[in-house]
């Protein structure tokens, strides 16, 4: 017996070492097909500041840091989908068939979220953000190309992560960490822990930027609520059918 919990061990972890190594694999290959296109997705990524000849580079090495850094982030995005199943399959074994089902499910999903939170930042936050930072007391700024990139691609990845909220909540409700109830009542709370959560990822201190953060933020936490909610009433079939089993 504990010969083969030791083979077992060696298995996960034997398991573990190839998904990871898959990641690291589709990493290289999306980083690399991303360079590319990361020229072009530099220039579409400079249009809230308005194009990139309003940045200004001082090193000699800072254009080839920025590319090589809207490379690694386009192919964190491409590859987004694949090691998050890589991720969640390294759990599968030990889940029921339904339980399959759902953490299958929720790699589109997850995308999605994560997408949609990409793409607020990039639509609503950074339009509103970047005006009042530039103009900020009146001194004229003129923005250095690695400042900006890690300024926006930072806020993109954050929000978009922060976007992925409702199926955290999903997972923790699967596991009965939370209930919908307890989200429910819970709430004031809740709107706090959002408010600091804003003003960590808000680009800007002022409380227009952190409302526009707040309110997705408050909604998916409703939507979050949903989701515990579907999380648990899969599990209420099984227990209401056990006393009439039992008969």
């Amino acid at each position: 017996m504990p010969e083969e919990k030791q083979l077992t061990a060696w298995g996960h972890l034997a398991e573990l070492r190839s998904r990871l190594f898959r990641v690291v694999l589709a990493l290289a290959v999306t980083t690399i097909l991303s360079f590319v296109f990361a020229e072009k997705l530099m220039t579409y990524l400079a249009m809230p500041i308005g194009g990139l000849d309003k940045l200004v580079s001082i090193e000699v090495t800072e254009n080839v840091s920025v590319y090589m850094k809207v490379s690694l982030l386009s192919g964190v995005i491409l590859a987004f989908p694949f090691v998050l199943y890589q991720l969640l399959a390294f759990t599968l074994p030990g889940l029921l068939p339904a339980e399959r089902y759902w953490v299958l499910g929720a790699i589109p999903l997850a995308t999605v979220f994560f997408l949609s939170g990409v793409a607020f930042a990039y639509f609503v936050m950074l339009p509103t953000a970047l005006p009042f930072l530039v103009s900020f007391t009146g001194i004229r700024t003129m923005p250095r190309p690695n400042n900006y990139f890690n300024f926006v691609t930072g806020l993109l990845f954050w929000v978009g992560i922060a976007f992925e909220t409702p199926l955290l909540i999903f997972i923790l409700a699967k596991v009965r960490i939370v209930s919908a109830s307890m989200l429910a009542k819970q709430w004031r709370i809740a709107i706090v822990l959002i408010s600091v959560l804003a003003a960590v990822i808000s680009p800007t201190p002022d409380p227009v930027n952190m409302g526009l953060l707040m309110i997705p933020l408050s909604l998916l936490y409703g939507l979050s609520i949903l989701f515990a909610a579907i999380a648990r009433r899969s599990e209420r079939p099984s227990k209401e059918t056990a006393p009439g089993s039992t008969a």
